[in-house]
């Protein structure tokens, strides 16, 4: 099995949290790990390349960064990313299915806004369940202290669950398709 990992970060929190998951995910199965603007050209080799897709961004004015907020971030003294690409750009790019990968959202968020409606996660999910692709695993998020971070004591052991949780459900998901193959 395979695992593409996408992320979109701007202070490296939701980088720290993508490759705890990655690293967990990688107990199981091979994982491709990649920053969303070195992921573009995975975009259309997705169908013969993978069976999980993990996306992850942070959580900018409700939802998903736009090319607005992201270039508001690096005005903050983000050091990561890029005003131009992320993962709402990325999503709405892939082709449209039905598609047999499973693809599953997380998003790192501020914990003061922790029960806030709206969140990059829910709408990177909203994005892609319009292109076809089944979740995997309900989303998550993660929380950090202020905008630019830290991330809260425990969340990265929280990542970890959730990666070992997605690699179970993968598995699962594999396994019911060979069944279903060979009756």
């Amino acid at each position: 099995m395979r695992a593409l990992v996408v992320y979109e970060s701007m202070f490296g929190n939701t980088e720290r949290v993508a490759r705890t998951v990655a690293d967990e995910l990688s107990r199981s199965m091979e994982v491709d790990l990649r920053e969303v603007s070195q992921a573009q050209a995975a975009i259309h080799d997705l169908a013969d390349m993978v069976d999980l897709i993990v996306v992850g961004g942070p959580t900018h004015a409700f939802s998903l960064s736009r090319p607005s907020t992201r270039e508001e971030a690096l005005g903050r003294g983000a050091t990561q990313g890029s005003a131009e690409v992320g993962v709402r750009e990325w999503l709405e790019a892939l082709p449209c299915g039905p598609h047999s990968e499973s693809l599953a959202t997380f998003d790192t968020r501020v914990t003061k806004v922790r029960h806030l409606p709206g969140s990059a996660a829910k709408k990177a999910e909203r994005i892609s369940r319009s292109h076809g692709y089944p979740r995997a695993l309900s989303r998550e998020s993660f929380y950090v202290a202020d905008v630019n971070g830290p991330l809260l004591p425990g969340e990265l052991d929280r990542a970890r669950e959730w990666g070992r949780d997605l690699a179970l459900r993968v598995a699962d998901l594999a396994e019911g398709r060979r069944q279903s193959q060979a009756t």
